[in-house]
């Protein structure tokens, strides 16, 4: 009898410490949601996107399960309680589109889905990590494409007060002090790049760097009381290794798409191996924001208005000398000392190479001025010649591209406004030339502007000859794949004009073509700087008039001084 009213004792206190143990879990729980909603952050977007922050339920429930390597699907019909967790090799295919066309964005575009937003709250000691994760249907970005798309921000408190702030920005990030960050209130502000969803400190920020992201707060707005907040740590599907996203049939065509950033990405728990939902250490490790750099983002940001503004002054300042020169010595019969030849003079010869050379620098704009390209013949594997991998014009700027197995695919662009620069500065020469009496002075201009048509080739070229400078093989661990990357780059270094290089790696049959050097454009724009040169310097050695300036008559100086005078 003891012995069952002793049992029935321990059966009660154990019943009451599991009631007591969940209601504690409810009460960590509501308190994370709280924490989390006091600082859930406002996410502002470009005008031109096309996917927000969307309920998981969406992809699984248009997606088939595949595993890499197998032809036909696992599961046709997946859903959230029943994802494998055994391996990473899994992805979950959406059915709708592809990567290569909209299939995917025209669909959730039909559907009203509203935004979802998950939180994660870890606790280490007297710090408090919050993280928001936002899932997008659709990763459309101008470096990579692909389906899903995980991305995350991460607010850092401690001792109960919010010192700093992480936001994920494709393979890395940026971390900055809470009083770096723009907010409202205690909700930190998000802005949020077109396609590729990276998330940046300023609206005027994804200029620099290699992915040349499309920023804005020109687009909608998604406020914390917009959106459903829920709590990662009671999702079923957590666990799920596998990806978000197509990532290929074939191990062949799984290991280009890593490559070429085209897989889905990995769940929170396993993106960047695990090292984001840890927090501490990924946090630790970004780059931290810098107010000079907030500057010099919001110019380049703004550089083409800026462009525009400075050139408009610079005309209304030529313009007005123009008419001054008019006014006192006028502007001659041809206005624009340029079209000055006549006969076989030294001054006729320097206007001729001047517009010549104007001539070939214009076209110069729509040729590539460097190029480093690849010709592959590896077993299994060869490109269709030569395929550019890096490509610099005025048009385009800067353009990398990856020899994929159906051809060139875009890894992303440096949009710099060569094209711009240079046909602005050919018009101010034409523009400074009117009414110019004196060859002499008409020579000065052509000299600083043949100088300043090299420029650009000299900066490419002494950039080209710096990359030695890098340790790509301490960076890259290239040795283990029997590739020396270092040595490449030495070889490109020590002959950027014009070179080339034949690569093998270890353990693959066949080698790698490389070649290197000043593409057709190049050559024209160094050619243009260097006839404008020496137009410069024919003009100064005629040293002559191209016209007798008018003379002012005695009347009218003594009426100009008189005025001067009383003024």
């Amino acid at each position: 009898m003891e012995f069952i009213k002793g049992s029935f004792i321990i059966c009660i206190v154990i019943l009451t410490c599991f009631f007591s143990f969940g209601n504690f879990i409810d009460t960590v729980r509501a308190d994370d949601n709280d924490i989390a909603q006091q600082y859930a952050p406002i996410f502002y977007f470009e005008k031109d996107e096309t996917c927000y922050p969307v309920n998981i339920s969406y992809h699984i429930d248009n997606s088939y399960l595949y595993r890499v390597g197998q032809q036909d699907p696992i599961k046709t019909s997946p859903s959230i309680d029943n994802l494998p967790i055994d391996n990473n090799d899994y992805y979950l295919d959406n059915k709708i589109g592809s990567i290569d066309d909209n299939g995917i964005i025209n669909d959730y575009k039909l559907r009203n889905l509203g935004y979802t937003v998950y939180s994660n709250v870890n606790h280490s000691g007297d710090l408090t990590y919050i993280q928001y994760w936002m899932f997008y249907a659709f990763n459309k970005g101008t470096l990579n494409q692909h389906e899903g798309d995980w991305e995350m921000v991460q607010i850092l408190i401690s001792d109960g007060t919010p010192t700093q702030v992480m936001y994920s920005q494709h393979h890395s990030g940026q971390k900055a002090t809470w009083s770096q960050v723009e907010k409202d209130g205690d909700h930190i502000k998000v802005y949020v790049s077109r396609g590729s969803h990276a998330n940046y400190l300023r609206s005027y920020s994804g200029v620099i760097g290699i992915a040349n992201d499309i920023v804005g707060a020109n687009g909608k707005k998604i406020d914390y009381s917009e959106y459903e907040l829920v709590l990662l740590e009671s999702q079923p599907w957590l666990d799920f290794k596998g990806r978000w996203g197509w990532s290929g049939i074939t191990e062949e065509e799984y290991q280009e798409a890593v490559i070429l950033g085209q897989t889905g990405p990995y769940g929170p728990q396993y993106r960047n191996d695990g090292s984001m939902w840890s927090a501490i250490g990924w946090g630790s490790s970004l780059l931290p924001a810098n107010d000079a750099l907030f500057i010099i983002e919001l110019i380049l940001y703004n550089f083409v208005t800026i462009f525009i503004i400075i050139t408009l002054i610079i005309i209304c300042i030529i313009l007005y000398g123009i008419y001054r020169r008019k006014k006192l010595t006028g502007l001659g019969p041809r206005i624009i000392s340029i079209f000055y030849i006549d006969g076989l003079n030294t001054k006729s010869f320097g206007n001729i190479l001047c517009i010549i050379g104007i001539i070939i620098a214009v076209y110069s704009l729509f040729n590539p001025w460097y190029l480093i390209s690849t010709d592959i013949t590896v077993s299994g594997y060869e490109t269709s010649g030569l395929v550019n991998i890096l490509s610099i014009d005025g048009i385009n700027g800067i353009q990398l591209q990856f020899p994929g197995i159906t051809g060139p695919l875009p890894l992303g662009s440096i949009m710099i406004p060569f094209s711009l620069l240079i046909g602005v500065g050919l018009i101010f020469l034409i523009f400074a030339s009117v009414g110019l009496s004196k060859s002499k002075k008409l020579g000065n201009k052509y000299l600083f502007r043949g100088i300043r048509l090299l420029i650009p080739i000299i900066i490419i070229l002494l950039i080209i000859i710096s990359l030695r400078l890098i340790p790509f093989d301490s960076l890259a661990n290239s040795g283990d794949a029997g590739v020396n990357i270092g040595e490449v780059i030495d070889s490109i270094s020590d002959s950027p004009i014009n070179g080339q290089r034949y690569i093998t790696i270890q353990g693959i049959d066949g080698q790698i073509k490389l070649n290197w050097g000043l593409g057709l454009g190049g050559f024209l724009l160094l050619f243009s700087g260097i006839l404008l040169i020496i137009a410069g310097i024919l003009e100064r050695l005629a040293n002559t008039e191209f016209f007798q300036e008018k003379i002012i008559s005695e009347s009218k100086k003594s009426k100009k001084s008189e005025k001067k005078e009383k003024d």
